[in-house]
């Protein structure tokens, strides 16, 4: 017998029990659903997260004091650095606060940001309408900001806030635009900030100090190099290490794929424990109907089958079963991706290697379980199956 006529005879065993065959499947997809489903919610937070810090900026660089250290950073330490470190472009000091803004008779509660001129190239995010502050305004400590969408939404509604002026702590500041929307990232809203020169805003709280530096390296120049010299230069200035955490957007990104590549084998191998049980499932009918069929491989052995035909015939059908039970858990796969998508709002990418992986190991799961019952089978001695009632 041929391929062909092995795949033939197969095909006919299992349509001549349909819903058997049916039922057999289901477990294989139910664990191809699952393991696509699953492993697309863990790829898709992947790239959700990943995408999330790349809109940050490029090739940026957080120092913040260590927990628990008693260090605190000031203005002075982020000139220092940019004059020390010549493998960055620019060094940005920081701090945030909530705070209530007013408008005429609106006031919100939000977070005011206190940043440099340099923030919208630091961060990717521009002005939408209006301009940004100026070294000038730093420098000279003025009394401006620039809003996110969510604030001007809230206090101003369809009128154009630029030139007007908003209350912040019993301060007058004017409004010199508006940024762009960005949308949640990484549990914040950028929509929902106000932004002021850092001076004015240490000079609104009353602090000579502030909480973090945001530093972008320059092309050409490697980021842990980078960091490492950074927190050479930080372990100099206060005479003892581990005074601030430094680390790089590269690591970050590094960090939450080993995260999320973690828990996608996680969830992956957790539904595939019902492909394993799925293929007992087909094992178990297999050996029903060896037994079921122990006189026709009686006469086919009697007319001249071979072991290796009859083998052959009962591995394959273990396969078909496996396979097709696999393609249509790709369906169900990509369908539940979707519903989880939708009702949960989880971030699904169903991937060509989640697919491959799911049906390959559905296929494998066929092989394995239908061995035994293949090789049962086969060993089936003639006389003694043609005597089986």
């Amino acid at each position: 017998m041929n391929m062909r006529e092995y795949v033939a005879v197969a095909w006919r065993a299992l349509i001549g029990n349909k819903m058997r065959a049916f039922l057999t499947m289901l477990g294989v997809i139910i664990g191809v659903g699952c393991v696509i489903g699953l492993v697309s919610v863990g790829e898709g937070t992947r790239a959700q997260v990943s995408a999330q810090i790349q809109g940050l900026g490029s090739d940026l660089v957080m120092i913040m004091p260590a927990p628990g250290r008693g260090i605190r950073l000031k203005i002075e330490d982020a000139e220092d650095l940019k004059q020390r470190a010549p493998e960055l472009s620019r060094v940005m000091p920081t701090s945030s606060f909530s705070m209530q803004v007013k408008y005429g008779t609106q006031t919100k509660d939000t977070t005011v940001q206190a940043v440099t001129q340099d923030f919208p190239d630091l961060r990717n995010f521009y002005p939408e309408r209006g301009k940004f502050f100026t070294a000038e305004d730093v420098a000279a400590r003025r009394k401006v900001c620039l809003i996110g969408k969510t604030v001007a939404d809230e206090l101003f509604g369809n009128t154009n806030p630029v030139g007007k002026d908003i209350v912040i702590m019993g301060q007058s500041f004017t409004v010199l635009g508006v940024m762009e929307s960005k949308g949640t990232a990484l549990g914040t809203n950028p929509d929902d900030t106000v932004l002021v020169p850092i001076t004015t805003g240490m000079q609104l709280t009353r602090s000579r100090y502030i909480q973090s530096i945001t530093a972008q390296i320059k092309p050409g120049y490697d980021a842990k190099a980078t960091t490492d010299h950074i927190t050479a230069i930080f372990e100099q200035k206060f005479r003892r290490s581990d005074q601030v955490r430094v680390f790089s957007q590269e690591e970050l990104l590094n960090t939450v794929n080993q995260v999320t590549r973690t828990m996608s084998i996680m969830l992956g191998a957790i539904a595939g424990i019902s492909l394993l049980v799925g293929g007992i499932g087909i094992m178990n009918i297999m050996l029903v109907s060896v037994t079921e069929r122990t006189r026709e491989i009686g006469i086919r052995k009697a007319i001249g089958a071979r072991e290796r035909d009859i083998m052959t015939q009962f591995l394959i059908e273990s396969v078909i079963l496996s396979a097709g039970g696999g393609l249509l858990g790709i369906l169900l796969g990509m369908g539940l991706s979707q519903i989880l998508a939708r009702v949960a709002g989880w971030p699904s990418v169903v991937t060509v290697g989640s697919v491959l992986m799911a049906v390959g190991f559905s296929v494998a799961v066929g092989v394995f379980f239908g061995i035994y019952p293949a090789s049962k089978a086969a060993r089936q001695d003639p006389i003694a199956a043609l005597r089986y009632e």
